[in-house]
């Protein structure tokens, strides 16, 4: 029997997101969560999809640590007959955020990339040590399957140097490994994909800027498939106004805060990741409320809302520089999907560069890539949902049987 399922494993500090696919169709066997592990409240939430129906169970109470967790998402498979033991489960794809300039593809884990994941916590201490947990309590589950990294960063290793270095002291930025990394890689892989496929086009073909726009928001310059820029950086913290973070910012600003209003190292930290951005700006982080106050003639909505809007318009004309030719703008991620007005006021204006979106277009929802310019508009404006987890099966997949 050839083996085709793939484990999807997202571990985060304490949540461990799921999916099981069938590479054969792509086909989702199973998708589940468990959330606030650690902590007296934990949940788990599963959710079987063969069979026809989706009936989701739920587990609730304390869930220790990450081994349990796994372990009790192991037991839940199992249920359905999709269990770890299976002889149909050919690897588990790890989600990891960070792999610097090491990992370039997805990679085969062993002692020694474990060891190079472990080294690069420094520039990832939130993400990372929760992906090394992951990795070695599924090893401990199934020591004899392959368990694959699949790297956030290893999408944008293609910038060029000009675009990846910042501009301070060669000698401190190499000891410290301080580049332009960027994030979100997996997503923005398989929207550049898909967005071309959309177009009937090969992604060799053709050159997209990417807004990968959710809690956490980036952009990137796509040429002929390939990344050339992309708006995060060292962390996730530059480029694009997001949720909670502050994206781009004088630098002087974080030595101002020091000085003038004695703010710790961390503080600041806290400041600028998780109560900045739309949050810091109005008080809320969900573009659905904020489009509703806006509605309401609520001004400070509408400055946040202007400012988010500001930042992308910078991002696509810089990459529109960037790439010389754009063929499209693709949209996506949970406020590039749904939020129609951000779709409709990041392009206003824009008409020099090739770009509009027909209203009536824009205004449909739906679950499969599509087209919101019209037929005249020189750039393709696209809606394409992402999907990092079939992204990253297909990608694990690809390599097992490579």
């Amino acid at each position: 029997m050839t083996a085709t399922r793939i484990l999807v494993l997202n571990s985060g500090s304490s949540s461990v997101k799921y999916q099981l696919l069938d590479m054969r169709d792509n086909a989702r066997l199973a998708v589940g969560l468990v959330e606030r592990i650690g902590e007296e409240t934990s949940r788990l939430k599963h959710t079987p999809l063969t069979g026809g129906g989706a009936e989701s169970r739920e587990l609730n109470g304390p869930i220790a640590d990450h081994e349990a967790a796994l372990k009790a998402v192991a037991e839940e498979l199992a249920k359905d007959g999709l269990g770890l033991d299976s002889p149909e489960l050919a690897a588990v794809g790890h989600r990891v955020v960070h792999g610097g300039l090491t990992f370039t593809k997805p990679t085969v884990i062993d002692d020694t990339v474990l060891a190079e994941i472990e080294r690069l916590v420094p520039v990832a201490p939130l993400h990372n040590p929760a992906n090394i947990t992951g990795i070695k309590v599924a090893q401990a589950l199934r020591p004899d399957l392959p368990q694959v990294a699949v790297f956030d960063t290893a999408f944008h290793t293609t910038m060029p140097e000009s675009a990846a270095r910042y501009a301070i002291d060669v000698q401190t930025a190499d000891e410290h490994r301080i580049r332009r990394y960027g994030f979100h890689g997996t997503s923005h892989a398989y929207v550049s994909r898909e967005t071309a496929k959309l177009l009937g086009k090969a992604p060799e073909e053709v050159n997209v800027i990417v807004l990968h726009l959710g809690n956490g928001a980036s952009a990137s310059a796509v040429k002929a498939g390939a990344c050339v820029d992309t708006s995060m950086g060292l962390t996730p913290l530059e480029g694009l106004v997001m949720g909670t973070r502050s994206g781009d910012l004088d630098p002087a600003v974080i030595f101002h805060l020091a000085r003038v209003a004695q703010m710790s190292v961390d503080e600041i930290d806290t400041l600028l990741n998780k109560k900045s951005g739309m949050v810091g700006l109005c008080g809320d982080n969900d573009m659905r409320e904020i489009t509703r106050r806006m509605g309401e003639g609520d001004e400070q909505a509408r400055l946040a809302f202007d400012i988010y809007i500001h930042r992308l318009k910078k991002y696509i004309g810089a990459y529109s520089a960037v790439l010389g030719r754009v063929d499209a703008v693709a949209f996506t991620a949970g406020v590039g999907e749904n939020a129609a007005a951000v779709r409709e006021a990041a392009v206003a204006g824009l008409e020099e560069l090739g770009l509009a979106v027909d209203a009536d277009l824009n205004a449909v929802r739906g679950d499969e890539p599509r087209l919101i310019s019209p037929e005249y508009a020189r750039v393709a404006v696209a809606v394409v949902p992402t999907d990092e987890e079939l992204e990253i099966a297909t990608q694990t997949y690809a390599l097992v049987n490579s």
